[in-house]
C-alpha cells in the first residue's frame, strides 16, 4: 500500500483518488437505477440508508467514537469532550446537506440543473468566506496563498460558464420561482456553511501537542447525522397519518420503505458508495494544515471531474446523453484551477515542512 504521511501531499493525493473514484460509481449507480424506473425518492431513500449503515459500522469498528479532546468536562457525572457542543450541531447539518443533495432531483418541472450548479460553486465560495471570517477573529494563523484565491476565482467561472449556457426544458420553471427549490438550496448552503466553520474551527484550536483527530470528529459527527435522520425518517414515514400530509415527495417516501421494489437491495448496496464518499469528503475538508479555502476548492473541484467522468460513463454504457459543448470549456477552466492549487500545495508543504508539521 502507499505510505504516507499525514498531511503530505501523497495523503492529499489519496484522499482525491478515493473520493474520485467512488463519487463516480455513485454517480453511476443513481442513473443506473433511474433508468429502470426506480424513482429519485426511493433511491435516495435506500442509498442513504446504505450510506449511513457503512458509516456507523466503520465509526464503532475503528473506535472513531472516541475523540482525542482539548476540553473535558463532566456532564452527569461522565467526563465528555467539550467540542461535542459543536460537533453534533455539525452532524445535524450533515443531516440536512444528505437529503437537500439528492432532493433537488425529485423536483418536477424546475431546472434542477441550475440549482445543482449553484449548490456546487456556493461551497467554494463559502469556504473562501470561512477563511476570511477566522483570520478576522484570530482562529485561522495562515494566510490564504494568491492562487488559492485565483483558484476560487476559475473555479467559480467554470460554474458560471455552466450556469449560463444550462437550459431549462421546455416545461421548466426557473427554480428560484420555485418555493420548494429555494427551500432546499437555501437549507443546503446554510447547513454546509455552518458545517464548513465547525469543522475548520475544530481544526484551527487543536492547542499544541493535541492530536487533530479527525476519525473522532468524522465518527462523532456521523453518529450525530444517523440520529438525526433516524428520527426524521420516523417523523416523515408518519407524517401522512400525524399531519395529513400528501406531498407526492412525502408519498414516494412511504413507498419506498412500506412497499419497496423488488430490486430494492441492489439499491441499497450501490448505495455503500455514497458513504464510503462521505469519508473521503470529511477528510479533505479538514485536511492537515490546509485553508478552508483550499480544501473545499479541492473537494468541489474533485467532485465536479468526477461528476464529468460518471456523465461520460453513463453515456457510453447506459445511453445517456453526452456531455456539451460547455461542459468541457467547464471541465478546461477546472484544470485551470486545479494548476493553481497545485502551485499553492507546494507553496503551503513547503511552508509545512520549514516548522516541521510535516516531514514530506
Amino acid at each position: 500500500m502507499w505510505k504516507t504521511e499525514e498531511g503530505s501531499t501523497g495523503r492529499l493525493v489519496q484522499l482525491c483518488l478515493g473520493y474520485f473514484f467512488f463519487y463516480v460509481v455513485t454517480g453511476v449507480a443513481v442513473k443506473l437505477f433511474q433508468s429502470r424506473g426506480m424513482n429519485d425518492i426511493a433511491y435516495s431513500v435506500y442509498s442513504t440508508a446504505a450510506g449511513t449503515t457503512i458509516c456507523m459500522i466503520v465509526v464503532f469498528a475503528k473506535g472513531w467514537y472516541k475523540l482525542a479532546s482539548s476540553d473535558p468536562r463532566k456532564v452527569f457525572g461522565l467526563t465528555v469532550p467539550g467540542e461535542l457542543a459543536y460537533i453534533i450541531p455539525s452532524g445535524i447539518c450533515t443531516a440536512v446537506v444528505i437529503p437537500t443533495t439528492t432532493l433537488m432531483y425529485s423536483l418536477k418541472g424546475v431546472s434542477v440543473m441550475v440549482a445543482m450548479v449553484i449548490m456546487r460553486g456556493a461551497v467554494i465560495v463559502i469556504g473562501r468566506l470561512v477563511d476570511e471570517i477566522q483570520i478576522r477573529r484570530g482562529i485561522l494563523k495562515k494566510r490564504v496563498y494568491m492562487e488559492e484565491n485565483l483558484g476560487v476565482l476559475v473555479a467559480v467561472s467554470a460554474v458560471a460558464l455552466t450556469l449560463f449556457f444550462s437550459k431549462s426544458g421546455e416545461n421548466d420553471t426557473p427554480f428560484y420561482k420555485s418555493v420548494a427549490a429555494m427551500t432546499i438550496l437555501g437549507s443546503y448552503v446554510t447547513a454546509y456553511a455552518i458545517r464548513i466553520y465547525i469543522m475548520n474551527y475544530y481544526k484551527n484550536t487543536r492547542p499544541p501537542g493535541v492530536k487533530l483527530d479527525n476519525q473522532g470528529f468524522l465518527g462523532n459527527e456521523q453518529i450525530s447525522a444517523s440520529l438525526t435522520l433516524a428520527v426524521a425518517t420516523v417523523v416523515l414515514f408518519n407524517a401522512p397519518r400525524w399531519f395529513g400530509t400528501t406531498a407526492p415527495q412525502i408519498t414516494q417516501f412511504v413507498a419506498a420503505i412500506a412497499t419497496p421494489r423488488p430490486d430494492w437491495i441492489w439499491a441499497y448496496l450501490s448505495g455503500t458508495s455514497f458513504g464510503i464518499v462521505a469519508f473521503f469528503s470529511v477528510f479533505i475538508f479538514m485536511f492537515k494544515g490546509r485553508t478552508a479555502t483550499f480544501a473545499g476548492l479541492v473537494n468541489r473541484l474533485t467532485s465536479l471531474v468526477a461528476g464529468t467522468t460518471s456523465t461520460l460513463v453513463v453515456w457510453a454504457f447506459l445511453g445517456g446523453k453526452p456531455p456539451k459543448g460547455y461542459d468541457w470549456g467547464a471541465l478546461a477552466l477546472i484544470f485551470v484551477a486545479v494548476y493553481f492549487l497545485t502551485r499553492a500545495e507546494k507553496r503551503r508543504a513547503e511552508e509545512l515542512k520549514a516548522t516541521e508539521a510535516i516531514k514530506s
